[in-house]
């Protein structure tokens, strides 16, 4: 796996809680990792991620690979914060564009324990 699926998914990881727990709301990279999650769902978010390097060409140039992997899964999502905050003056909003095109993915934990969305 490349290093910006890996970022990726490790955000998702940290911005995703757990519900399946008695205590539920724990983040789930509290209690999970990258090899819990499906292979199929670790297949889609390297689609994902593949195309969306595609789409933004050039724009993620300037800036490290794992930044923008994190903005991509908190832009898609919907988060407080991502490409459109400020941090990417140039593109900002032209990634926070494409990232939109892809609609929202949630995590959820399987019967199995294993990581879906």
């Amino acid at each position: 796996m490349d290093d910006f699926t890996l970022q990726y998914l490790a955000t998702a990881l940290w911005s995703s809680t757990d519900e399946s727990r008695e205590d539920g709301g724990d983040p789930m990279d509290s209690n999970y990792g990258i090899e819990d999650i499906d292979p199929g769902t670790v297949a889609a978010a390297q689609a994902d991620c593949d195309r969306f390097r595609e789409l933004a060409g050039k724009m993620l140039n300037e800036r490290e690979e794992t930044e923008a992997a994190h903005d991509f899964w908190l832009t898609r999502n919907g988060h407080g914060c991502g490409f459109w905050d400020g941090d990417w003056p140039e593109g900002g909003e032209s990634l926070t564009a494409i990232c939109k095109t892809f609609g929202e993915v949630n995590l959820y934990i399987g019967d199995d324990g294993k990581i879906y969305h």
